[in-house]
């Protein structure tokens, strides 16, 4: 079971959304910041939306919400506040840990944005409006770089995968002392930057877009097709991985060069959308695929050239999987989102402990480790994340374009706690209101 804390509508097709941070708590409801985007047919510009969300939080409710609750409708609760109009479609958003009001978007162009959202102007969408100027751009890719982005833990260093199937590498600590040279100088940008702007702006976009450029720290070469998903390693800001359009899974490690770590071929069957690293045991990666599985893989077992072979593949999807996350709140626990409209909840420590049942088993049961599925969205979920502050809650969005209405949807949820917490407390607490149902029993009874 699951409670759906809010939804909004919007009339154009999102694919990156997240939850920034939350303040301003009460006791019933928690205030977040939440950014998200919104692709457009051309009658209005492309945006980064920047949202104030009320939520509700765990087993507290009020009449009021949930009257004012409908599917069908734009949510109450969902408060635009600051709207940048992007250079492009906005494909991917990432946040900078260390800094909420820090993010990172990719577009259809070779460069990677960079939005301080807190100093951006607010802008009104309308034809003809001018874009927002990004307050850095990274350079280094040679093709456009549209969905592969990453933000480090614990450093400002960026990455980002593209279609010249390579994988680059930023600090924006470089960008800080450039910003720096360029202030006093009076000029927005120093030879080399503009240099470097005119390598990479006229590839495979249009028009140029205005702000100081940033040359990469690293650019990295062992892919043969578009590379999809790229993420830092949870322990070490110098080592990552990547995943593509030719199946492979790549360790990288910036201390020993430019070509792969550790290549692991054929990891998936086809295409491999996403990758994640477990923030809570730097051994576990998952990989999400076109072949409609999820793969959890143990870098100890993996070695150069070999063939992919997962601890455990995870199928639960009837379309390509488009996005995997671990949960922040358990680190057994990971989410994977699909082109079917599922968002499916794992946990691998299930995996061969499930007691096995009296008879045959049935034809329909659940895979082994899905514990639980989110079947709110109609389109196909083209990104979600974990909340970090508020446990168990996730940010999820669905391009519905091809349902009745159109357009994309923005959820956000969390499962009921007796779903995920241990057996035994459940088992307690559910005898304690079998306990207080009895004892209430006789006031109702008639006569």
């Amino acid at each position: 079971m699951t409670g759906l804390l809010t939804t909004s509508l919007f009339g154009h097709p999102s694919l990156a959304a997240g939850v920034l941070s939350w303040s301003n708590t009460s006791a019933k409801i928690a205030n977040s910041c939440t950014y998200l985007s919104r692709q457009t047919d051309g009658s209005v510009p492309n945006t980064l939306i920047i949202a104030n969300v009320r939520i509700v939080k765990p087993r507290v409710a009020e009449a009021s919400h949930i009257s004012e609750f409908n599917e069908e409708a734009r949510s109450p609760f969902v408060k635009k506040f600051k709207t940048i109009i992007h250079p492009g479609e906005v494909n991917r958003i990432r946040e900078l840990p260390q800094n909420s009001k820090i993010v990172a978007t990719h577009t259809d162009s070779p460069d990677v944005l960079i939005w301080d959202v807190k100093a951006q102007p607010n802008r009104h969408a309308q034809l003809g409006s001018a874009e927002s100027c990004p307050d850095m751009i990274l350079t280094g890719h040679q093709e456009n770089s549209e969905f592969a982005l990453a933000m480090c833990r614990t450093e400002p260093l960026v990455l980002s995968g593209g279609k010249d199937k390579l994988v680059v590498f930023w600090s924006i600590q470089d960008h800080l002392s450039t910003l720096g040279e360029a202030s006093s100088s009076k000029s927005p940008a120093g030879p080399s930057a503009s240099s470097s702007a005119t390598q990479t702006t006229n590839v495979g976009n249009e028009k140029n877009i205005n702000g100081p450029r940033v040359r990469p720290r690293g650019v990295f070469q062992g892919h043969r097709d578009t590379v999809e998903d790229v993420q830092f390693c949870p322990s070490s800001t110098q080592e990552f991985c990547s995943v593509g359009d030719d199946c492979c899974l790549i360790l990288w490690d910036a201390r020993t060069g430019t070509g792969p770590a550790v290549k692991v071929k054929k990891a998936h069957n086809a295409d491999i959308h996403c990758v994640d690293w477990n923030p809570h045991d730097a051994n576990l990666i998952l990989t999400g695929s076109a072949d409609n599985s999820v793969c959890l893989f143990d870098r100890r077992n993996l070695t150069s050239g070999s063939v992919g072979s997962p601890l455990h593949k995870f199928k639960g999807h009837k379309a390509p999987v488009l996005c995997v996350q671990w949960s922040p709140d358990k680190a057994s626990v990971f989410a994977s989102a699909a082109e079917d409209s599922l968002l499916n909840i794992w946990d691998h420590d299930k995996v061969g402990k499930t007691k096995e049942r009296a008879g045959p088993k049935m034809p329909d049961s659940p895979p082994e480790g899905l514990f639980f599925k989110h079947v709110g969205h109609r389109g196909k979920v083209v990104d979600f994340h974990w909340d970090t502050c508020a446990p168990w809650t996730i940010a999820s969005v669905s391009d519905d374009w091809a349902s009745i209405g159109g357009g994309g949807t923005l959820q956000i949820w969390r499962m009921m706690d007796l779903i995920y917490r241990p057996y035994e407390e459940v088992l307690a607490e559910l005898e304690g209101f079998k306990v207080h149902v009895a004892n209430c029993g006789p006031k109702f009874r008639s006569g």
